[in-house]
């Protein structure tokens, strides 16, 4: 039995005709777990391939994104490029696309003509505001989702701007989501012979989800959250705190027992037994005091000494890490959270290991995102049957 045959999503065909980030990475993760994704590029290739550092021309975000997949070129706005995509729709199990709303069925590719060649397809439809609503042909990305899902109003110091992640937040939590959302429809449609069907997948919609209960406290009490830097409403302490030697740790005390732990190891007995930091509402409301008692004591002591006491005392307590630590942590080698992967351009490479870890049948990294076109022969000959002049003739009318 080969590796593959040992995971979960082992004979799943997943067709990624998404661009950029959350599609395929919700493809991605679907790879990881044993489905068989084909991903689809129009024949100039995938922005993602040019977005961020590159090596020798290589786009390295794509190298991960679509790992575990096979790449083919097609281009859906060429009539003979629908009737490719329409044979190998017929046999697909899950589709992923990103194009704006009615982009799909102005090409004859929605869900409604797709669903008649397959009725057991699962078609995943990832927008930025969802496939109805007044916004619904808006073009939104992850950075639009991060302003209109609310994150970025809460997030950055009280007497700054609102702050953006560097990173495709807003993306991979999409991209989370969607990937769950598949699981669940292919659940009803093989375990309860239920059909196939669509999935109207926004990116705000988790984005705004994952923000906890805000709506609930805004419904019930009228209260719109602020932007706090990295203290907390609810508890504290909570914040990041500078050593003497430069770095910087986190704290997070959401329990009773840890916050005494935290007041006693950095302020003594008298500012564990202290009335006003009894209760969440307390400490919150002394917060500067609270802050002040922890900042002194981890300012006065190098990194290594403030990890090894917090640990001692049983106090949560995290580095501030960059990348080039993180490679270097034993809890990260420990546990193989950083893989080497083979690339047909670069060679060996490194990348994050697909999670969460499964027990029986774990993931399974087996390359990185092949160039573009890799499998055109592959997929066009072998498997539908063309030969090499219809190859050369799809080609030259800028299908493939």
């Amino acid at each position: 039995m080969n590796a593959i045959e040992t995971l979960p999503l082992n004979g799943l065909k997943v067709i990624d005709a998404a661009t950029v980030i959350a599609g395929p990475t919700l493809a991605m993760h679907l790879a990881d777990f044993g489905a068989e994704v084909l991903k689809i590029e129009h024949p100039r290739g995938d922005v993602l391939r040019e977005t961020g550092y590159q090596k020798k021309g290589v786009g390295l975000w794509f190298k991960m994104a679509n790992r575990n997949k096979r790449c083919i070129t097609l281009n859906f706005s060429k009539s003979r490029g629908q009737e490719l995509f329409k044979k190998l729709i017929a046999d697909a199990d899950v589709l992923v696309e990103n194009f704006r709303t009615g982009t799909m069925e102005k090409w004859g590719l929605g869900y409604e003509d797709l669903s008649r060649i397959n009725p057991k397809l699962v078609m995943v439809r990832l927008t930025g505001f969802g496939q109805t609503g007044p916004y619904r042909k808006r073009p939104g990305f992850g950075t639009i989702a991060e302003v209109f899902s609310g994150f970025a109003n809460i997030t950055g110091e009280p007497s700054g701007p609102p702050t953006l992640p560097n990173f495709g937040l807003a993306d991979g939590i999409a991209a989370s989501y969607g990937a769950s959302a598949v699981m669940y429809a292919l659940y009803h449609r093989d375990v309860h012979k239920g059909e196939g069907q669509f999935i109207d997948l926004s990116i705000y919609e988790p984005m705004f989800q994952v923000l906890g209960p805000q709506p609930l406290q805004y419904d019930q009490l009228g209260i719109v959250q602020q932007r706090m830097g990295n203290r907390s409403k609810n508890n504290a302490p909570r914040n990041t705190y500078r050593t003497k030697d430069g770095h910087w740790v986190a704290i997070s005390t959401n329990s009773p027992a840890i916050v005494t732990r935290v007041l006693t190891l950095c302020g003594g007995e008298k500012a564990a037994d202290d009335p006003r930091f009894a209760t969440p509402q307390g400490r919150v409301e002394n917060i500067d005091e609270v802050d002040e008692i922890v900042a002194s004591w981890i300012r006065e002591r190098d990194l290594d000494e403030v990890l090894e006491k917090f640990e001692k005392a049983e106090a949560a307590i995290g580095p501030a890490y960059n990348i080039a630590q993180i490679f270097e942590d034993p809890q990260y080698k420990a546990r193989n959270d950083i893989v080497t992967v083979p690339d047909d351009e670069l060679g060996p490479i490194r990348m994050a290991n697909a999670f969460p870890f499964l027990s029986k049948t774990p993931a399974k990294i087996r390359h990185s995102g092949p160039p573009l076109g890799q499998h055109n022969q592959e997929v066009f000959c072998n498997e539908l049957g063309l030969d090499e002049a219809e190859i050369r003739e799809l080609k030259e009318n800028e299908v493939i």
